[in-house]
């Protein structure tokens, strides 16, 4: 995200945009109300609003050279994944990672191969540590 981003964090309407153009990549303001109206009601122009906030803000890049004009996430999903999780961890767990980590995996059943990747996570963070 552009500085004038950097320590805002998108809301919940804002959050299903993104995951619309994170999944399916640059799309127009119609193929965005596709896709979300598949799963909720919401009106087209309601969408558009959103998509021209998100610009204002810097969470959406527009490219105005066609037409329609086509919206691109400004960073990627990780990265915004990792502002909020650290938004989280400082203001819900006293930036405690390791708190986080336990009452995740205590709140809800991992996968086989979500515990696979946790174990291998942590292996290599006890070698960086020894």
């Amino acid at each position: 995200m552009s500085s004038r981003t950097n320590s805002r964090k998108p809301t919940d309407a804002e959050m299903k945009v993104l995951s619309v153009i994170w999944e399916h990549g640059p799309k127009t303001v119609r193929e965005v109300h596709g896709l979300i109206s598949q799963k909720e009601t919401i009106g087209y122009t309601t969408v558009l609003k959103f998509m021209q906030i998100m610009t204002g803000k810097g969470f959406l890049l527009r490219d105005s050279s066609v037409r329609p004009q086509l919206f691109s996430a400004a960073e990627p999903q990780r990265k915004t994944q990792g502002l909020m999780l650290r938004d989280l961890v400082d203001r819900a767990f006293a930036g405690s990672a390791g708190d986080l980590a336990l009452q995740a995996l205590s709140t809800r059943k991992s996968t086989p191969d979500e515990l696979r990747e946790i174990r291998a996570l942590l292996d290599e963070l006890e070698g960086e540590c020894a």
